[in-house]
């Protein structure tokens, strides 16, 4: 990896636990809008975001409060959104990758912490996360394209 793409993917994690820790009393929790999620699409023209995203969701989640399930589980399914949202660089399926994992994913044990009904808690992790990704994450790569700032792949 090379010292302009390693710093680039450190830059992208200590962008997430910024902006995490700075929105953090909407970032945790049954009902979030983690607006750090807008940053799940940049593996469409970075792939140094695909680890980025999850040491930077770990560390947040650390101190998120909601112990080892989800500093575990929430990373982990940030990685899993991140690559697939790579591997579907070509396609809306990049964008929805981290609205349904999250959605589908992180309500399992938002659920079992928190006793909530798992489809509204689905339904409202996956609506925050289509309205982070596409209000702020779609734009974001709209931007770096449209100024050459993408990664040729």
């Amino acid at each position: 990896m090379s010292t302009k793409r390693l710093t680039r993917g450190a830059i992208i994690a200590g962008l997430y636990i910024v902006i995490t820790y700075i929105l953090a009393p909407v970032s945790f929790g049954p009902l979030q809008f983690r607006a750090s999620e807008a940053l799940t699409v940049l593996p469409i023209i970075y792939p140094e975001a695909i680890p980025a995203l999850f040491i930077g969701c770990l560390i947040s989640n650390i101190f998120g409060g909601l112990g080892l399930v989800d500093i575990i589980g929430g990373s982990l399914v940030t990685l899993v959104a991140a690559y697939f949202t790579y591997y579907f660089r070509g396609s809306i399926l990049a964008y929805l990758s981290p609205v349904v994992l999250n959605g589908l994913l992180i309500s399992i044990y938002l659920k079992v912490l928190f006793d909530l009904p798992y489809w509204l808690t689905a339904i409202e992790i996956a609506a925050s996360e289509a309205l982070v990704v596409f209000l702020l994450g779609y734009p974001l790569i709209y931007y770096l394209k449209k100024r050459g700032l993408d990664v040729t792949l």
